[in-house]
This record gives structure tokens, C-alpha cells and sequence, in this order.
């Protein structure tokens, strides 16, 4: 006859032994995520951008109320060392820019002023064929972050669910199976 060992939940429940409960809390929902990549003057400066290259616009939000700059450091701070470099020197040539032509930094700048320093060096391009110059290039590739970053928030997605441009959660992330359901896009 051969004995089987005994049963560890029922050698706990013997010993008295309960562990207590972990509440589950999403960070998100009790504190702020902190920037940590860039440091204050590099955040302001991505702020600016972000509202010189897409400001609020017919009820949706802009970068910045679509916390743009935010995600953007979290992807810049995992990214290649190449691509930091590029982020980290394109902001510090901004500062450098507006200070030298206006006597402020960047984050500081209006309108006007941002256009002067922007409009230069925006181009046309094909992913297959970015700007060589390296300032160009990180302003082609920060305009074209801050709008992906910007159309794929949640709170782009309630403003075009709330303007009746698509049902909410079907047809941006997923197909659905069912053939009954319509898509909306």
C-alpha cells in the first residue's frame, strides 16, 4: 500500500495559516506617473512642441491635454541610445535657438516666435527617406511622435467616441469576430 503525500492546502489550513489580502490598485488611478527620462527644462521645451505642432482642434485634445510629452518620455527613456541622443540634443538646439534669436527659452516662446523656429525645418518626407541633417530630422521625427502619441491617447479616443465618429473600443485596436457587430471608423 502506498501512502501519497499530504495535501499543502490542507497543511496550511491545519497550521492556522491564511495570508492576508493585496489590494490591487492601478497606479495611475491614485498618483501622477512621474517624468523620468528628461529633466524639467527638456519637459517644457516637448511641452511647447507639442503645442506649437498640435494644439487643441475642433473638440479634440491636444498633445498636451492628451499627456503627449508624458508618454513620450516613457518611450524616449526605452529607446536606442541613438534615438535619446537625437531627442536630447534637437531639444537642447531649441533652447539654444529661441534664447540666441528672442532672449527666452523655448518653453517661453509664442506663436509667432515658434513658427520662426520651426517652420524651416519641417519637411515632407517618406519613411524611407527622412531628412539627413540631424535637427531636421528630430524635428520631422518629434512631430510625427507627437502625433501618433497624441491620436492614440484616451482622451483622443472619448473625443471621437463622444463626437460619433466611432463606437467606443471597436475598430481601432481590433476586429471583432462577431459579423453581427458594425464597425465604426
Amino acid at each position: 500500500m502506498s501512502e501519497t503525500a499530504p495535501n499543502l492546502i490542507e497543511q496550511r489550513g491545519s497550521l492556522g495559516f491564511q495570508s492576508p489580502p493585496i489590494p490591487a490598485t492601478v497606479p495611475d488611478a491614485v498618483a501622477m506617473t512621474e517624468q523620468h527620462y528628461f529633466h524639467a527644462e527638456h519637459m517644457a521645451t516637448l511641452r511647447k512642441l507639442g503645442d506649437v505642432l498640435l494644439p487643441p482642434l475642433n473638440g479634440y485634445p491636444g498633445s498636451t491635454q492628451a499627456c503627449a510629452p508624458e508618454f513620450i518620455d516613457f518611450l524616449i527613456s526605452v529607446s536606442p541610445a541613438e534615438r535619446q541622443h537625437m531627442y536630447r540634443s534637437g531639444l537642447d538646439r531649441l533652447n539654444a535657438d529661441a534664447q540666441k534669436h528672442f532672449g527666452v527659452p523655448f518653453a517661453k516662446v509664442n506663436e509667432e516666435q515658434a513658427d520662426t523656429l520651426l517652420r524651416p525645418w519641417l519637411r515632407v518626407w517618406m519613411r524611407d527617406h527622412p531628412p539627413t541633417e540631424p535637427f531636421a530630422a528630430f524635428i520631422n521625427v518629434a512631430h510625427e511622435d507627437i502625433r501618433t502619441a497624441t491620436m492614440n491617447s484616451q482622451a483622443w479616443s472619448i473625443a471621437a467616441t463622444s463626437a460619433g465618429e466611432r463606437a467606443p473600443g471597436i475598430g481601432w485596436y481590433w476586429s471583432p469576430i462577431d459579423p453581427d457587430i458594425q464597425m465604426y471608423v
